[in-house]
């Protein structure tokens, strides 16, 4: 079964890449640092899974697991997180994510996590259950019913970088899009959203666990 890591943190690929190649059936195919280079590597190296980090710079977890779904439906996808943040979950899943790992519990779950999705399950953090499940009874509730605000994926992916502190040249750059296409995207979220400052972007995209503050 080939893997691939996708985490910017260093010392966590490393952990992830000892504890998987010591299974007799798994191997590490690639490693990744953030969203985008995990889209393109699991073009170049193919893997069965990949383990995904939800908070990395440039293009989160949850943006690069559609991304990957798209061409490649078959990939089953293992989101890692600290977030517990009913919403977060609820996203992760609708994505296409087949398993979502607490980090808090990593080393302890990750391989039953790889074990049920080799058995064409699902896995879900036992704390992660217990949040699915309070979704589901609580979905009919006046608070479930209120409308959210939806930003198209390229939008999602446009208010990323610009709480990672990106300018609008170099969203541009990273987007494939002219300076003039950026800007008038950065104007059009500021407008859906009704926030007009980077701060209150910056905290709107924390909270909807697009970026964090810690790569």
């Amino acid at each position: 079964m080939k893997i691939l890591i996708a985490d910017d943190h260093g010392i966590v690929r490393e952990g992830l890449k000892s504890l998987i190649n010591k299974q007799s059936d798994m191997e590490v195919v690639g490693e990744a640092e953030d969203g985008r280079v995990a889209v393109q590597l699991t073009k170049e190296v193919c893997p069965d899974i990949v383990v995904m980090d939800i908070s990395m710079p440039n293009l989160n977890g949850v943006e690069a697991v559609r991304e990957i779904l798209q061409y490649r439906p078959d990939i089953k996808i293992i989101i890692l997180s600290m977030y517990t943040d009913r919403h977060i979950v609820k996203e992760s899943l609708e994505a296409g994510a087949s398993g979502y790992v607490l980090k808090s519990y990593l080393f302890d779950e990750l391989l039953k996590a790889l074990e049920a999705i080799k058995a064409n399950e699902c896995y879900l953090s036992p704390r992660i259950a217990g949040v699915v499940i309070d979704d589901y009874v609580e979905q009919k509730s006046e608070y479930k019913k209120k409308e959210k605000i939806k930003l198209t994926a390229r939008e999602r992916q446009i208010l990323q970088l610009i709480a990672e502190g990106k300018t609008v040249k170099e969203i541009a750059r990273i987007i494939h899009v002219s300076p003039k296409t950026a800007d008038v995207n950065r104007r059009k979220i500021m407008t859906k959203l009704g926030i007009f400052n980077v701060a209150e972007l910056t905290k709107y995209a924390i909270r909807e666990g697009l970026t964090s503050l810690d790569f």
